[in-house]
């Protein structure tokens, strides 16, 4: 393949550089449990390989005067010990570095990502190859014998593929160019796209709790409810991590007649409601909730290829029938099913892609298009309460699955946020927050041990008093 050097960004991208903060960096982690104790060297063989496939990881974030861009580089990834707060800061506007780390600690081995460069389904490719190259090197007396292919997740040139430019618009340059073709685009290609996002949430979660649109039209809209609480000292998260039986959650899920997702979804609503100091004021509980195109949009890209649905409760609206676990299912289901289809996605995406092109935002230069993007963000929070990701069931390669013990994935949060992914018949549930309180955690699990399911349960410290040796300015995240 010959060597090119310019990437132009996806247009989900272009948000992450503009809108990252101290406390939110937009950098995601996944991470895998595995038998024994991480090798490092080992580890740092299986990450040469495992780079040397996934092109795209060799880039770094540039700034030029019309937006940011990729640019090829010549740099080499080293594995490091994990020592620091979960998903430090990655990408900085004055440093030349990787959009990713490799990490490792006791026998978890951890790749986070800034958003900027790939999605969560990326990533996970990226891990699960490079859990095949250290598995088989780390047992090399089990493998010696086996012929071994490792499947691959599409062709080098299928993981560079802009998916939503070749959607929903025309194809853009999607190979490293020559040419410095700083990508000259627009403020409404994503600042508008987010302040549409925006828009959905007050104009559909928050009058999202009735069954039909007649009745919610009726009713004034509640006003959307946001989480307050402490901030922790030095910006790093709360990390609440919930171990449990995968089984035991599903059959709940099933019992209230709705997908693991919804159900999930549904407890951390009302845990938030719980914890809210004044219950009757509470309002509509809106929720984030990503969508991965691959599962509606054939395609093998490693960037990010994602779009988002907003959905919502409003307390108090559902009557006789009460604002139980299973009511706020079945206000949820309805309105996941209402959005979740090929027809709806492909129409928002294609009308996000049309306000992308005009001309005259694409002239804009970068900083004022960072600024539009921050308005528009700030539009975006004022419209939500909570996050989540359900990334689903995963398995690795038959032979080496039996070696990976679980799987956990976090992410930075702006506000309380989960990830769930399950391995085997395990399935964890990472909860981040920007604030030190933990009742909202307590309420999911406390709700999920009341009916019958076993948790296990880690919180990271983060204050003085937890970790003393924050006055010395040292400590683990």
């Amino acid at each position: 393949m010959e060597h090119k050097k310019w990437l132009r960004m996806d247009n989900a991208s272009k948000i992450f550089p503009a809108t990252m903060t101290a406390t939110d960096t937009k950098v995601f982690r996944m991470s895998a449990a595995v038998r024994d104790q991480v090798d490092p060297d080992i580890l740092q063989q299986a990450l040469d390989e495992t780079y040397d496939y996934f092109r795209l990881y060799h880039a770094v974030l540039r700034r030029g005067i019309f937006w940011y861009y990729l640019e090829d580089s010549e740099q080499r990834p080293q594995v490091q010990l994990d020592d620091q707060p979960a998903c430090a800061q990655i990408y900085h506007f004055d440093k030349r570095n990787l959009l990713f780390r490799v990490l490792y600690y006791r026998n978890r081995i951890h790749l986070e990502v800034f958003h900027a460069l790939s999605d969560g389904t990326g990533a996970l490719w990226f891990l699960d190859h490079l859990l095949y190259n250290y598995t088989i090197r780390r047992y090399p007396e089990i493998f010696k014998d086996q012929v071994l292919n490792y499947p691959g997740k599409g062709s080098q040139k299928q993981q560079f593929d802009d998916s939503a430019a070749r959607y929903f618009g025309h194809e853009g340059d999607w190979l490293f160019s020559r040419p410095v073709r700083v990508a000259v685009n627009t403020v409404a290609r994503v600042g508008k796209a987010v302040g549409k996002a925006a828009l959905g949430v007050s104009g559909k979660a928050r009058g999202a709790a009735g069954d039909h649109k007649e009745s919610t039209r009726k009713k004034p809209k509640a006003r959307v409810y946001h989480v307050r609480g402490t901030k922790t000292p030095d910006h790093r998260m709360r990390l609440v991590e919930a171990d449990m039986p995968a089984a035991e959650v599903l059959r709940l899920a099933h019992a209230a007649g709705t997908t693991l997702t919804v159900y999930l979804t549904a407890l951390f609503v009302d845990a938030v409601y719980r914890d809210a100091p004044r219950p009757k004021e509470v309002g509509t509980i809106a929720v984030s909730v990503p969508v991965n195109l691959r599962s509606y949009f054939k395609s093998s890209s490693a960037r990010n290829f994602w779009s988002t649905l907003h959905v919502g409760y409003t307390y108090g609206q559902n009557g006789a029938e009460g604002d139980s676990i299973e009511s706020i299912c079945r206000s949820l289901d309805r309105q996941f099913k209402d959005q979740l289809t090929e027809e709806k996605l492909r129409k928002k995406l294609n009308q996000l892609r049309a306000l992308e092109e005009i001309l005259f935002f694409r002239l804009v230069i970068r900083p004022v298009k960072d600024l539009a993007l921050k308005i528009a963000n700030a539009r975006r929070n004022r419209n939500l309460t909570l996050a989540m990701s359900n990334i689903g069931q995963v398995a690795f390669p038959a032979e080496v699955d039996p070696y990976i013990e679980q799987l956990y994935a976090l992410t930075s949060a702006a506000r309380p946020h989960f990830v769930s992914i399950s391995h085997g018949d395990r399935l964890t549930i990472c909860f981040t927050s920007p604030f030190m309180e933990t009742e909202i955690q307590r309420n999911f699990i406390t709700t999920l041990t009341e009916k019958g399911v076993p948790v296990t349960v880690a919180v990271n410290r983060v204050s003085i008093e937890e970790m003393p040796e924050m006055k010395e300015g040292v400590g683990r995240g």
